[in-house]
């Protein structure tokens, strides 16, 4: 053996000489240097070595697929629907070796691969596959380029919303293998609508039908929607429920996990975490599970072989998305059910205006019970009427009249009691002073303001108001006065110091109170669920609610007391709603009568004869007064369309957070409405959606916001 050799067997000797051997190596190797970021020099794939990229830029001018080469060591890992990382923005002078190079790394999602790109000059190359996980299916892709054709909006901004963020940790986990699909369910509390057990036998024969669905106020709603998803899964099929929150999502999940088991359905909501939503998205994704509930963002979820889509409280404002293009829940799922070929189920205690409209157009049928079932599970529900009048005189200006007093201490002797008082931040608008019918424009019926406290004017087409009246009774005073609920708790709490009060709101909500007496007073949407039912509740400031300055003040109104009442015990139990308002008002009738579909058919009536949504189309444009005045000069509208404004938009209230179409602080912007017949909506978003991408091409820095079928239009 040689010194050498001798040398060589010794820690660390001739470590040097090896370094330096490997390095030659490496540099007579044909591998690309620097792989992650050219990829220079490295050999494409042999077949399909184009791969078409949705890059994650949302602004509209590159709302398209761009194509990128595929170099043969991603071949494998590089198929459609992977999330990628691509130069973006190298511009076409930065060419090496026919290979287009620099940029920044930016994400993006492959589309499709290709034999060859129609771009003729040189290709960036994939930087790497962030994951081999195909998140973006067809069927997923397809329905989130239709959401963003229908809102004005960019492929990447929808896609933002229809597929979480990656996590490593739920992506490198098997999801379980699926469950047998279960037996079909028995009709059950279906039995009480006339229509109901055939719905539930279409849906487990395999059928497509569609439903608006006025759900009997009590507790029963739960198990009914469960049963519906079981009959879906009995022939073989998914499903798909999107409800307004956790709470909500949390019964529907009881009763689905009571009624099927664990493992046949995934709960989808933003209080699961990043980990385990994303788990179980997979696991909806890889067949696994068939069934989802979860809330807004749930309606993308990728389930296989689609046979139910529903929506509960489509009214309710969660389901309209505050990011762009600002999707609403019940159209997404429209396109899914009429795409897909599958069941819709719209359900709800109210009925909104669109359902309305479903069921008008005959593209839904309604699913209701009679007026003798109707009555059994609805409270009785009274108002300050000439009775009480008599009685008592100063119960019409009275907060709390002597029946509402009453009703509480009855109440009381048998279990809790629900006190809903209008949400604070309610915009202090105008209404009649003796009647508190809304203050209303001549010209187009937009509310009126006084923002000087002396001035009207129209909050639609910003035209003065110098004699205005009451057409109702004639009065031409105005007030706009309303008491929150951490008042109304001290309040009651004085007048019943021995009775609890439990408050709950936005910044404490509280999910259930037992079966005790107690005071649970509570804003609009935060009413928690009591183990027996209310024993009464009490709606007060009615006038308040009905008074908002929105087209939809009084179904609103209505929607939110029918929520409220729903949660009270059926009148043969004793359960009474009083309501504090004006007993002649349309939406305190209906609430009366319990009969929101009829107040919903004539709201749909009058919007038509006005050209209102949902019978029209409209869209909102708001930016600085000369952005939008040259965005609307520079868009081509259909002939058809009308502009209504624009009008000052009402900067951010104090202590709220700031809404995308709100006015940036120390700003002041301008609002203009367009509206286009039926027929007349595609080539509107369209118009919105050129106009915009040209803006943002010419890299205009004075934005404009673009938002189709606003929900709140003033």
């Amino acid at each position: 053996m040689s010194s050498d050799d001798e040398q060589s067997t010794e820690p660390g000797a001739g470590a040097p000489e090896q370094l330096a051997f490997i390095r030659e190596t490496v540099r007579q190797a044909k591998v690309p240097r620097a792989k992650p970021r050219t990829w220079r020099g490295a050999t494409l794939a042999k077949e399909l070595p184009v791969a078409r990229v949705l890059v994650n830029k949302g602004v509209l001018h590159l709302d398209q697929y761009f194509d990128y080469a595929v170099p043969e060591e991603l071949d494998a890992e590089a198929q459609p629907g992977v999330r990628v990382r691509v130069r973006f923005g190298a511009g076409g002078r930065n060419v090496r070796g026919g290979r287009r190079e620099g940029g920044g790394l930016i994400d993006g999602f492959l589309i499709e691969r290709r034999a060859e790109s129609d771009y003729p000059g040189a290709l960036a190359a994939l930087a790497y596959v962030v994951s081999p996980e195909p998140v973006l299916g067809p069927e997923l892709l397809a329905l989130s380029r239709a959401v963003a054709d229908r809102y004005a909006g960019s492929l990447a901004d929808v896609l933002q919303l229809a597929v979480p963020p990656r996590n490593g940790r739920a992506e490198a986990k098997a999801s379980p293998e699926p469950l047998s699909p279960p037996a079909a369910p028995s009709a059950g509390s279906w039995e009480r609508y006339e229509q109901g057990p055939a719905f539930l036998r279409a849906l487990a024969e395999g059928g497509a039908p569609r439903a608006v669905w006025t759900a009997l106020p009590g507790p029963h709603w739960p198990q009914e929607i469960a049963r519906a998803v079981a009959a879906t899964l009995a022939s073989g099929r998914g499903a798909l429920v999107v409800v307004p929150d956790g709470r909500v999502a949390g019964r529907v999940d009881a009763a689905l996990t009571g009624l099927l088991g664990t493992g046949h359905h995934a709960l989808l909501t933003a209080d699961s975490g990043p980990e385990k939503r994303y788990r179980e998205w997979l696991a909806v994704r890889r067949g696994s599970v068939r069934a989802v509930v979860g809330t807004r963002a749930a309606m993308f979820a990728p389930v296989a072989d689609l046979g139910l889509v529903a929506v509960w409280d489509d009214g309710d404002s969660s389901h309209s998305d505050d990011n762009a293009p600002f999707p609403h829940v019940r159209e997404v799922l429209e396109l899914r059910a009429a795409h897909g070929r599958c069941a819709f189920l719209l359900g709800g205690t109210n009925c909104t205006v669109e359902a309305a409209q479903l069921v008008e157009s005959g593209w839904a049928l309604p699913l209701r019970a009679d007026r003798e079932q109707l009555r059994t599970a609805a409270p009785l529900v009274r108002t300050v009427g000439d009775g009480e009048l008599a009685r008592d005189g100063a119960a019409r200006a009275a907060r709390l009249p002597s029946l509402a007093w009453q009703t509480v201490r009855d109440g009381l002797r048998d279990g809790p009691v629900l006190v809903q008082v209008p949400r604070r931040g309610y915009a202090p608008r105008l209404a009649c002073e003796r009647c508190r019918e809304p203050a209303r424009c001549r010209h187009c019926a937009g509310p009126l303001e006084a923002p000087d406290q002396r001035d009207l004017n129209c909050t639609w087409c910003g035209r003065a108001e110098t004699a205005w009246h009451c057409a109702a009774c004639g009065s031409n005073r105005l007030r706009a006065r309303i008491v929150g609920a951490r008042r109304t708790a001290e309040e009651l709490g004085r007048a019943f110091p021995a009775v609890p009060v439990r408050t709950s709101g936005r910044d404490h909500i509280l999910d259930s109170v037992p079966d005790a007496p107690a005071l649970v007073v509570s804003t609009p949407g935060a009413e928690p669920v009591a183990e027996r039912g209310y024993a009464a509740a009490l709606l007060l400031d009615g006038w308040a609610m009905v008074g908002r300055p929105d087209l939809r003040a009084g179904e609103e109104a209505l929607r939110r007391w029918t929520a409220a009442a729903s949660l009270v015990r059926g009148q043969p139990e004793g359960g009474t709603v009083v309501i504090v308002a004006e007993p002649t008002l349309r939406p305190v009738q209906a609430l009366v009568r319990w009969d929101p579909v009829g107040h919903a058919r004539r709201e749909l009536a009058e919007r038509a004869e006005l050209g209102f949504p949902p019978v029209s189309r409209m869209a909102s444009v708001t930016g600085s007064p000369e952005a939008l005045a040259a965005f609307l000069a520079a868009a081509e509208l259909p002939s058809d369309a009308e502009v209504l404004g624009p009008v000052p938009v009402p900067g951010t209230e104090p202590g709220r957070p700031r809404r995308p179409w709100d006015a940036p602080p120390g700003e002041s912007w301008e609002r203009a409405l367009l509206r286009v017949p039926p027929g007349s909506g595609a080539a509107l978003a369209t118009a919105l959606k050129t106009a915009q991408a040209a803006r943002t091409a010419r890299g205009n820095s004075d934005p404009v916001r673009i938002r189709i079928d606003p929900p709140d239009i003033g």
